[in-house]
């Protein structure tokens, strides 16, 4: 821990963004803990993309091991044409990325990281069973009041609660989450049963007309993560846990590559989303409370920086605590907000162009699209994506 102070800080929600936000903030001295309103930290079976801007945070805060163990550091990322599998653009990760950037890219199971961010908090400052359900203002302090009766008092409030975020309500208003027109399949496949496809150590992304494919290995490469995504015209639930069927997957995919059908096929079972968006917000923080991660920048996975971001924010806003101090405690958020808000604001809209680019049918646009991939130009190419990973969030730069 660097330095000591007295200074509380309450995170309401013990996901990834918060778990990392708690570690950021105990490393710079405060007082910090987390309250989950689950009786137990748990993940549903999915990937999640740990770039070199998030793993630089994550090294910092002493899990540089663990993510080694359970991570997987594919060599790159390959886009591939739907039906013929034919390569569209490959950009490389692995040493490449290392090499530019300072930091590893990893592909790992959200569960592995959870477990190796909770591990890394101390037990005493995690509370489960701790459900949200109301604040108020104290002068110098912020009060919260959870459903089993527990009130406690910060001088910093939180809200790392996720998509549908409470304390975004209550410092905001009612939202009015929109869907995008795209629903998605989940789903684990243990790597033995799909060796005989021997596949590339990377991350594949596969476009077609109204969906994509995406697949890549976690967990020390002894599972394979896959996700489907297809366009679909309503859908009235948004949830991770929804269970999906594996031959509704197949029926969608019935033309594709035998190799996506392949690991379709592989699967016991899918979990099926939907796909909601909402626009930036004009603010994050009021008073002294604040919001981080899907709380206030929700972001379609079509550049797989959901989580990254929300490591982001938790450095951010560690280093501007320290640097800024408490005496203004409304205006060192307003900076935290100032800083990360156009940052986090780009890479929502980036992805959501993206749900476009990638479900293009077969047509002018699509090849024209093909060749600006090909000319090394978009954003998975490597010019492209540095403005992303070479960013350091725990740096203020100009802020100061």
């Amino acid at each position: 821990m660097i330095g000591q102070t007295d200074v509380s800080i309450a995170i309401i929600g013990g996901g990834i963004g918060g778990l990392a936000a708690a570690l950021s903030l105990l490393r710079a001295g405060f007082d910090v803990h987390v309250y989950e309103q689950a009786g137990a930290l748990t993940e549903v079976g999915a990937g999640i993309q740990v770039s070199p801007n998030a793993t630089r945070i994550l090294h910092g805060l002493g899990l540089a091991q663990e993510l080694a163990r359970t991570g997987v550091r594919c060599e790159g990322i390959h886009q591939r044409r739907w039906q013929d599998g034919r390569t569209l653009l490959r950009s490389p990760l692995g040493k490449t990325v290392e090499d530019a950037f300072g930091f590893p890219h990893y592909q790992s199971h959200r569960a592995d990281l959870l477990s190796a961010l909770a591990q890394a908090l101390p037990q005493e400052r995690l509370h489960l069973g701790h459900r949200f359900v109301g604040m108020s203002g104290c002068g110098d302090h912020v009060e919260a009041q959870f459903e089993n009766g527990t009130r406690i008092t910060a001088e910093v409030l939180v809200g790392a609660d996720g998509i549908h975020s409470a304390v975004r309500g209550m410092l905001l208003g009612p939202e009015n989450p929109r869907f995008t027109g795209c629903i998605a399949y989940r789903g684990m496949v243990p790597a033995g049963r799909v060796a005989q496809l021997k596949l590339e150590n990377t991350s594949e992304v596969w476009m077609g007309p109204g969906r994509h494919f995406i697949h890549y290995l976690v967990s020390g490469a002894r599972l394979l993560n896959f996700v489907a995504l297809i366009d679909q015209h309503s859908w009235h639930r948004e949830s991770w846990t929804d269970r999906g069927n594996v031959a509704d997957v197949m029926s969608a995919y019935e033309e594709w590559h035998p190799q996506v059908r392949a690991i379709i096929g592989a699967a016991d079972e899918t979990f099926i989303w939907a796909l909601f968006d909402r626009a930036p917000l004009p603010r994050w923080s009021v008073g002294r409370v604040t919001l981080l991660g899907d709380a206030c920048h929700p972001m379609l996975p079509f550049m797989a920086q959901g989580a990254a971001q929300a490591i982001e924010d938790g450095a951010t806003l560690a280093a501007c605590l320290t640097a800024f101090g408490m005496r203004d405690m409304s205006g060192t958020l307003r900076r935290y907000e100032a800083l990360r808000l156009p940052r986090t604001s780009r890479v929502q809209a980036m992805s959501a162009l993206n749900k476009t680019r990638f479900h293009l049918r077969d047509g002018p646009e699509q090849r024209q699209r093909d060749a600006e991939m090909a000319s090394g130009t978009t954003d998975w190419s490597m010019s492209a994506i540095s403005w992303i990973y070479a960013h350091d969030a725990a740096v203020l730069g100009d802020a100061r």
